[in-house]
């Protein structure tokens, strides 16, 4: 028996032995790694609070194929990020910091932790994940990016970072769903190169053969971003198969300035009005309107956003789209337009103008100094819409986070998500046209049998019949509270006591909201680290974090009833 253990001892040393790699230590911030070769992926140990080590990967004939920045732990593993090795051969490594404060980097426990696998284990270790909304598998995710719809499938890009759970590496992760609920992940969809990283930006789906880059076949996706490197430029890339693979256009960059350091986030659209392609993008503190026949060429038309508007911080992610209102017999174009800082609470936020385009230039129908908020959340932005929506609806997602806090969020295994799915549409107060946000309607195909408490994942119902107090809370005396005042017409959201705040002194807070006009009835949805507030008729909406050490599972309600559905993925 012990001569069985004894073997057994010596063969786990060994398969660790194997496990562990071998640097070649140069200097006292620099080392090289040599590949395993026909081993599938390098899990990398990940120590947050560390400085980025800079990764450069050369193949074979020692030409260097990638730059990554990476965490790699120094004393204490976080979690690990997988790297597939490919054509992989040599890790040439700088760590960046005052190594007298963190010793010698051949004993950094990087070394000691990295290991070869075939499979990367992504099963949930977070308690806080959300179950209805979209997160990455593991990783960092930010702006949703190039949503589009074609053949059944609701394809979702977004800001992704495979190599940590904070900001960095920016590429176009890959999701889709046939519900808009239950999202499956796909293979990375574009990756940096030598222009730069990948930013936002939006795809097209070209319904009729157009001229341009290969003609263009109808059915083709075009995927526009931004190529972030020493400059911000505009890129493209094509996909034959329907959005699941690109290949980058061989003329890139399409779009250049000189003028403006912050030039990103294109979005491009068909404008059947003009029989021509149109593409706004963000441009310091405005936005510029282009106009192009064959996707590549494009002719600069106008700009908008002087004077008008929140003007705190860098303009962002826009989109721009009609919306008719049968009801009212209206339509307007609406401009959105993501500004961080600058947000009603803090930090970013979503505005947005109403107005006309004439496929050249867009007039806003109100003051300048007017400034509309889409949500009036801490937790809401880039918010922009999926092109090619079915029955011409305007379905749009945000993500559902704050810059002031976003890195820094009590999650490690992932960070973000984005919103539930809402319909935009048009409503009027007053002497002046708003967007209205309603859940999209796949959330009632989701909604379960009633329930007499809340839960971590449910929606509540709250039929009101004047002002009202709704108190989510639970056993640990954390709690939610949410003021509907009939009065003066505001909805308010406070989270001050609502979990743990601790982990930034911006996101203790209380939000409140116009509801331009009477509230009869709410729809609050609660998934395990968000709470998204709205008014049943589409005046309000309001998307706040919360972090509670145990779910919300007490509910008081003055001044109406609730109804609690449990939600079912």
């Amino acid at each position: 028996m012990k001569k069985t253990i004894l073997m057994l001892v010596v063969l786990l040393s060994m398969l660790a032995a194997e496990a562990q790699v071998n640097p070649t230590v140069l200097g006292d911030k620099h080392a090289m790694l040599k590949v395993k070769q026909g081993e599938k992926y390098l899990l990398l140990p990940v120590q947050e609070s560390e400085d980025i080590a800079s990764i450069a990967v050369l193949n074979g004939e020692n030409d260097m194929v990638q730059r990554m920045n990476v965490k790699l732990a120094i004393d204490r593993v976080d979690y690990y990020v997988p790297y597939e090795l490919k054509d992989a051969s040599l890790l040439d490594i700088e760590f960046h910091g005052d190594r007298r404060q963190k010793g010698a980097v051949g004993e950094f426990v990087c070394w000691k932790e990295m290991k070869y696998s075939d499979t990367f284990d992504t099963t949930n270790r977070e308690r806080f994940r959300p179950a209805y909304h979209h997160t990455p598998t593991y990783g960092w995710m930010n702006d949703p990016n190039g949503m589009f719809y074609k053949d059944g499938v609701w394809h979702l890009y977004y800001q992704y970072n495979p190599y940590g759970s904070q900001w960095e590496n920016m590429t176009w992760g890959h999701s889709t769903s046939r519900d808009l609920i239950r999202w499956e992940a796909q293979p990375m969809a574009i990756e940096a190169d030598w222009l730069g990283s990948i930013f936002s930006g939006s795809c097209v789906v070209v319904s009729h053969p157009t001229p341009g880059p290969s003609l263009l076949g109808a059915g083709s996706v075009v995927a526009f971003y931004t190529s972030a490197g020493h400059h911000q430029t505009q890129s493209m890339a094509i996909s034959k198969d329907g959005g699941r693979t690109f290949e980058k256009y061989s003329g890139n960059p399409v779009l250049t300035t000189s003028d403006v350091p912050d030039f990103r986030d294109p979005k491009a659209f068909w404008n059947e009005d003009i029989k021509a392609w149109n593409l706004i993008l963000a441009a310091g503190q405005e936005m510029r309107i282009y106009s192009s026949k064959d996707l590549k060429e494009w002719k600069y038309e106008s700009s908008f956003g002087k004077e008008y508007g929140n003007h705190c911080g860098v303009w962002e992610c826009p989109d721009l789209f009609e919306i008719k209102n049968e009801k009212l017999k209206m339509k307007n174009w609406v401009l959105l337009c993501n500004i961080n800082p600058g947000g009603p609470f803090g930090g970013s936020a979503t505005q947005y103008f109403v107005g006309q385009f004439d496929g050249k230039k867009f007039t806003c129908e109100s003051m300048p100094k007017v400034t509309k908020w889409l949500d009036y959340g801490k937790d809401h932005y880039a918010t922009v819409s999926f092109y090619n929506a079915p029955d011409n609806r305007r379905v749009v997602l945000a993500w559902m986070s704050n810059w002031q806090y976003a890195n820094q969020v009590p999650t490690k295994q992932f960070r973000s998500a984005n919103s539930i799915p809402r319909d935009l549409g048009l409503f009027t107060h007053g002497e002046e046209t708003y967007v209205s946000v309603v859940p999209s309607k796949e959330m009632l195909a989701v909604r379960g049998q009633k329930v007499k408490k809340p839960t971590e994942t449910c929606e509540i119902v709250v039929d009101v019949k004047s002002s009202a107090v709704i108190t989510l809370s639970n056993a640990k005396g954390e709690e939610v509270s949410m003021h509907y005042d009939a009065q003066k017409q505001t909805f308010t959201m406070n989270r001050t006591h609502s979990g743990d705040v601790s982990f930034s002194e911006s996101f203790p807070c209380e939000t409140v909201a116009p509801t331009y006009g009477s509230i009869r009835q709410l729809r609050i949805f609660i998934d395990r680290c968000s709470i998204e507030a709205f008014d049943a008729e589409g005046k309000m909406a309001m998307t706040n974090l919360v972090f509670p050490s145990e779910p919300y599972n007490t509910i008081k309600v003055k001044g109406g009833k609730a109804t609690i559905y449990r939600i079912e993925n």
